[in-house]
């Protein structure tokens, strides 16, 4: 993508650190790479056939239906694990229901797919539904920094790639003019009538699900509390993902509270839902606070158990194999530069990997304000703060909820 004048100036934005350097993201779709990393590798049989594919300029479920249609498959047997940001260079894999007569190679040589390069095709025993990966890694070209903050950011990014980050859902997860969890509220409480649409549904349910989310985890950052664990929390294990039971004493705490320090295991909040586990102690009267605040009685998400029926999402967002290189030179036409005009900027390459669910401007917005140059209007990088939000990012999928994108 072309730009030839930056994004109208965003609101200062006040990090954790105090005010944050701006810093220009998506100035062309190769400055924005993401590659999903799956939970398993197709068995090479099946009527589901598993295509891994790399698209520029489309969305996923735009993708997901040419590369079926080129099958001469009905798109709604398609499956896909996350959805993938538009302006961007992704690859991730699409499952098509496709007779084990059928070949699909030829057909996918013969179609006519811009901005969709097929890179492997094979068969497997059932579809790819949403949550079914491990990850995604990120490789992402930051410009227009100013020169003088380079050193601070860098040392900052080092902390994130240690410590990690608080697991805050991005702006992207509530629609795309971010009134997404106020129809929801209005839907669930009887004020309006919901969509009849249960894709729709769902989108709407799980913003809902994220704003509260967030909620609790504003709430445990403001206390210092998010990168430990308290008695009564759910706790999630690192290395399987199991969720266990912090005691409420004893000497199992100080055991869980080093294993927490440690990152191999990380305190839980709410994706509330008829399903969800509630913790115990300080940890359950926060979250029951927070929900009986929004809606009174925590037993009216019982009758919407079809558009979410709850889970557990860890408060922190661990960020693997971080490093950070100087950028190239900027994508035909320039990137926007900050005030100060022309070669006021520098430009980095960040690269890591998160897990599924995790929102990478999550993580560089701990860093930098970021102005999103595919945007029509700016977005600040801290989750939550004012400003447009962002189309349709990386993976919007957490733990078998539906995809958020707008």
């Amino acid at each position: 993508m072309t730009t030839t004048a930056p994004p109208a100036a965003a609101p200062a934005a006040a990090g954790p650190h105090g005010d944050l350097p701006t810093a220009v993201l998506r100035s062309s779709p190769a400055d924005f790479v993401v590659e999903e990393l799956p939970a398993y590798a197709p068995s090479g049989r099946g009527e589901h056939v598993f295509v891994t594919f790399r698209k520029t300029g489309r969305t996923t479920p735009d993708a997901v239906r040419a590369i079926a249609l080129a099958l001469g498959a009905d798109p709604g047997s398609a499956g896909f694990a996350g959805m993938k940001d538009r302006h961007a260079i992704t690859t991730q894999t699409a499952s098509v229901q496709l007779p084990l007569a059928r070949d699909p190679a030829p057909l996918l040589e013969q179609a006519e797919l811009p901005g969709i390069e097929i890179l492997s095709v094979a068969r497997h025993d059932h579809k790819l539904k949403p949550g079914h990966l491990v990850g995604n890694r990120f490789r992402i070209t930051l410009r227009g920094i100013a020169p003088a903050a380079l050193p601070l950011a860098e040392r900052r990014l080092a902390d994130i790639g240690r410590a990690g980050v608080p697991n805050a859902f991005g702006p992207q997860r509530f629609g795309r003019n971010g009134d997404n969890p106020e129809r929801a509220l209005a839907w669930i409480s009887g004020r309006e009538r919901g969509p009849r649409d249960r894709r729709e549904q769902r989108l709407l349910f799980s913003a809902l699900q994220s704003l509260w989310f967030n909620e609790v985890l504003a709430r445990r950052e403001a206390d210092g509390t998010w990168s430990t664990v308290l008695p009564g929390d759910l706790a999630k294990k690192r290395d399987t993902g199991g969720l266990f039971l912090v005691p409420l004493e004893g000497p199992e705490v100080a055991d869980a509270e080093a294993r927490a320090a440690a990152l191999s295991i990380s305190a839980t909040g709410p994706m509330f839902g008829r399903k969800m586990r509630w913790p115990e102690g300080a940890p359950g009267a926060l979250e029951r606070e927070v929900l009986t605040a929004a809606i009174g009685d925590p037993r009216k998400l019982d009758a919407f158990a079809h558009a979410g029926e709850g889970t557990r999402r860890p408060l922190r967002l661990e960020v693997d194999g971080l490093e950070v290189s100087p950028a190239g030179e900027a994508a035909s036409g320039g990137a926007p530069e900050p005030a100060g005009g022309p070669g006021a900027g520098q430009g980095i390459v960040v690269s890591f990997v998160l897990p599924k669910g995790g929102y990478a401007t999550t993580v560089l917005g701990r860093v930098f304000r970021l102005v999103d140059a595919s945007a029509p209007q700016p977005s600040v990088g801290r989750p939550g703060a004012a400003g447009a939000p962002p189309p349709e990012e990386e993976d919007a999928v957490e733990e078998g909820q539906p995809s958020a994108g707008p």
